[in-house]
C-alpha cells in the first residue's frame, strides 16, 4: 500500500496527518474571528486551547475510521458492501482499529478502563504517600487537589461506567441469543470517544496553572474561575457522556429487539435485566451531567453568567442540576455489579437464584426511586430546609429494594453446593463491603448527623465502600468469571485467590480507619492535617500502598494466564445461560444456529432443566436437537 493510500485509508496514518490539521484549524479559527472583530490578530492560547479541545478529538474519530461509512451514506456516494473486514480480530493489532464486534470493542474497552484504572491508582498512591504524616512532604496543595480531582474523575467516569460496558458488551449479545450489537459502528465510536475523554483528563496537567482542582463534582463558582486546566475537565466530561449514551442506546434496542426466540424479559438472565435498567438511567441522566458542563464551560468561554452570583446567576442550581444526574450515576455504577452478582453466585453455589421476579423489579424500583433523593448531597448547601426531610425519608426508601438483594443473594447461598473459586470469593466480599457502605448510606440520610460528618473522611469511607468495595469487587469477580470465555484459557486460581485476600484485607485497613477519622473531624480534599490524626493516617497510608501492590497480583495474572493458560473448556463451570453455550472465545458471530429458549437461567438442581435449544443445520432425523443448559450437579 502506497502512503497515499495509507492516508486515505481509515486509521493510524490518517490520525497522524488529521490532528495536526485540527490544530491548525483553531490556530486560524482564532486569529479570523480576531481579525473580524478588529482586534490585534495575537494568537490567544487560551482561545486556541479551548477550540483544539473540540477540534482535535473530532479529527481523531474521524481519521480512525468512525464515521467513513456514515459519511458516503449521507454524501450519496455508494456505500460498500459489508464484507465483515472490519469485525472479529484475527491478530492483536485488530484492537487498535475501528471493529465492529461486540465482543472486540468488549475487550477494547476492558483493557483502556484498567489503564485508565492503573493511573487513577497511581495517582491515590502520591496522595497516601503525601498524608503519610503530617505536614507538606514533597508536593504543593495545588498539586494536591490536581490529583484528587483527576483520579477520580479518570476512577468515576473513564473507569466503573465504562468498564462495565465493556462487560456487558461482551457477555449480553451472547446471554440473549443475538450475533452481535443493533448498532455496530455506533458501538465502535461510543468506544472511541472513551479514550480521547481520558487523555483530555491526563492532559489537564500540562495546561498553563495546572490540572482542573475542583474535584470530580467540579462545583461553580469555583469551576468557572479555574486556570484553563478546568476546560479540559468540561470538555472531556462531554465525550465520556456521548459514550455512555451511544452505549445505553445501543443495549436497550439490542435487548428489546433481538433476543432469540423464546426469550421473554422473565426468562433473560439477571445481568441483561441490570443493563437494561442501567441503559434506562444512562439515557434519563446523562444529560444533566452535560447540561451543567456546557453551562459552566459558557460561563469560562463565552461570557455567560449562569452560575455568577454577582450578575445573577444561580450557584445552587448547578448543584442541583449535577446531583440530578451524579446520584442516579451512582447507581449507574452498581447496577451492572448487582446482575455479575446474581450469575457468579447461581453458577457458583450451584442454585437458582431466590426469588428471581422480586430482584427484577427491585432494579425497576432503584430506577425510579433513584431520582428522587438528589438533595440529600445538598444538606449543607443552603437549599429550601423543607426539602431535606422528604430527601432523607426517599434515601432511607431506596436502601429496601437493595436489601432485598442482598437477602435474596444470601438466601441463594444458604444450602447451596459452594464452588469457592475466585469469582465467588469477591462475591462474597462485595456483600460484606457494599453492606457496610449501605450502612453508613443511611447514616449520611440522616440530616443530623450528614451534616456533623460533612466533607470529613466519614464521606471518603463511604463512597469506597460502595464503589470499590461494591463495584470493583463485582469486576473483578466478572473478570474472573468471564475470563475463560473472552480468552479460552483458564486463571490461575491460586493467584487468584491470594489476590482476593490482599484486596480485602488491606481494602478494609485502608479505608475503615477512615470513619474514624473523619467522625473525629478531619476535612477531606486537604493535603495536610492536625497532629492527632497522624497515627491512623501513617497506617491508612501504608495500608493503601500494600493494597495497591496487590493490583499487580491481578495484572500478572490475567497476563500471563492470557497467554500461557491452559485451555478453557467451553463451560467450566457448568453454567446454564447460554454465552456458555459456546466455544471459548465464542464464533465470530456467537452461534452456528440461533438458538431457542424454552426455560429459565438459573434452573440448577432441576432434573431436565433446559435454557435454550440449538437445531442442527442438517439433523440426522426429524426434530434431531442439541440441548444447552443441561449440566450435572
Amino acid at each position: 500500500m502506497t502512503l497515499a493510500q495509507r492516508l486515505r485509508a481509515p486509521g493510524w496514518y490518517r490520525v497522524a496527518v488529521a490532528m495536526p490539521l485540527a490544530v491548525a484549524f483553531a490556530l486560524g479559527l482564532d486569529v479570523l474571528i480576531r481579525s473580524l472583530q478588529h482586534q490585534h490578530p495575537v494568537i490567544d492560547g487560551k482561545a486556541v486551547t479551548t477550540i483544539s479541545l473540540i477540534t482535535v478529538p473530532l479529527a481523531f474519530i474521524v481519521a480512525i475510521g468512525c464515521f467513513d461509512y456514515w459519511f458516503r451514506w449521507a454524501s450519496g456516494a455508494p456505500t460498500i458492501p459489508e464484507d465483515h473486514s472490519g469485525h472479529g480480530a484475527r491478530t492483536w493489532r485488530d484492537y487498535f482499529r475501528v471493529n465492529t464486534d461486540h465482543k472486540v470493542i468488549g475487550i477494547q474497552y476492558i483493557v483502556t478502563t484498567f489503564f485508565f484504572f492503573i493511573v487513577g491508582g497511581v495517582m491515590a498512591m502520591l496522595m497516601r504517600a503525601e498524608l503519610a504524616s503530617p505536614g507538606m512532604q514533597f508536593i504543593t496543595p495545588n498539586t494536591f487537589n490536581g490529583l484528587f480531582s483527576v483520579h477520580a474523575s479518570l476512577m468515576i467516569f473513564l473507569f466503573i461506567i465504562p468498564v462495565f460496558a465493556g462487560i456487558a458488551n461482551y457477555v449480553i449479545p451472547l446471554m440473549i441469543g443475538a450475533p452481535d450489537m443493533a448498532f455496530p459502528r455506533l458501538n465502535a465510536l461510543s468506544y472511541w470517544l472513551l479514550p480521547t475523554a481520558g487523555i483530555m483528563m491526563m492532559a489537564s496537567f500540562l495546561a498553563p496553572g495546572g490540572s482542573f482542582a475542583t474535584g470530580w463534582t467540579s462545583y461553580a463558582p469555583l469551576s468557572d474561575v479555574q486556570p484553563l486546566g478546568q476546560t479540559f475537565f468540561n470538555v472531556a466530561i462531554q465525550l465520556a457522556g456521548a459514550s455512555s449514551i451511544a452505549t445505553a442506546l445501543n443495549f436497550l434496542v439490542t435487548i428489546i429487539t433481538m433476543r432469540a426466540p423464546g426469550m421473554t424479559f422473565w426468562r433473560m438472565p439477571l445481568l441483561v435485566w441490570a443493563n437494561f435498567t442501567t441503559s434506562l438511567l444512562v439515557v434519563i441522566a446523562t444529560p444533566f451531567i452535560a447540561g451543567s458542563q456546557f453551562f459552566v464551560l459558557f460561563d469560562r468561554t463565552l461570557g455567560t453568567h449562569f452560575f455568577d452570583p454577582s450578575r445573577g446567576g444561580n450557584v445552587l442550581m448547578y448543584q442541583h442540576v449535577f446531583w440530578f444526574y451524579s446520584h442516579p450515576a451512582v447507581y449507574i455504577m452498581m447496577l451492572p455489579g448487582f446482575g455479575i452478582m446474581s450469575e457468579v453466585i447461581s453458577t457458583h453455589a450451584r442454585k437458582p437464584i431466590f426469588g428471581y421476579r422480586m430482584m427484577a423489579f427491585s432494579l425497576v424500583a432503584i430506577v425510579v426511586l433513584g431520582f428522587t433523593v438528589w438533595a440529600h448531597h445538598m444538606f449543607v448547601s443552603g437549599m429550601f430546609p423543607w426539602l431535606r426531610v422528604p430527601m432523607m425519608l426517599t434515601t432511607m426508601l431506596i436502601a429496601v429494594p437493595t436489601g432485598i438483594k442482598i437477602f435474596s443473594w444470601l438466601a441463594t447461598l444458604w444450602r447451596g453446593v459452594i464452588h469457592l473459586r475466585t469469582p465467588l470469593l469477591f462475591a462474597l466480599g462485595f456483600i460484606t463491603m457494599f453492606t457496610l457502605g449501605g450502612i453508613s448510606g443511611i447514616m449520611l440520610a440522616v440530616i443530623p448527623f450528614d451534616i456533623h460528618v460533612s466533607d470529613t473522611y466519614f464521606v471518603v469511607a463511604h463512597i469506597h465502600y460502595v464503589l470499590f468495595g461494591g463495584s470493583v469487587f463485582t469486576i473483578f469477580a466478572g473478570i474472573y468469571h468471564w475470563f475463560p470465555k473472552m480468552t479460552g484459557r483458564m486463571y490461575d486460581e491460586t493467584l487468584g485467590r491470594i489476590h482476593f485476600w490482599l484486596s480485602f484485607v488491606f481494602f478494609n485497613l485502608t479505608f475503615g480507619p477512615m470513619h474514624l477519622v473523619g467522625i473525629d473531624g478531619m476535612p477531606r480534599r486537604v493535603a495536610d492535617y492536625a497532629h492527632q490524626y497522624a497515627t491512623l493516617n501513617a497506617i491508612i497510608s501504608i495500608s493503601a500502598f500494600i493494597f495497591g501492590l496487590s493490583f499487580l497480583v491481578f495484572l500478572y495474572n490475567i497476563v500471563a494466564s492470557w497467554r500461557h493458560g491452559p485451555a478453557a473448556e467451553a463451560n467450566p463451570w457448568r453454567s446454564h445461560t447460554l454465552e456458555w453455550q459456546v466455544s471459548s472465545p465464542p464464533p465470530i458471530f456467537n452461534f452456528d444456529n440461533v438458538p431457542t429458549v424454552v426455560g429459565g437461567p438459573y434452573e440448577f438442581g432441576v432434573p431436565g432443566a433446559v435454557h435454550g435449544v440449538f437445531k442442527e443445520q442438517e439433523p440426522v432425523a426429524a426434530g434431531s436437537t442439541a440441548v444447552a443448559g443441561v449440566a450435572p450437579e
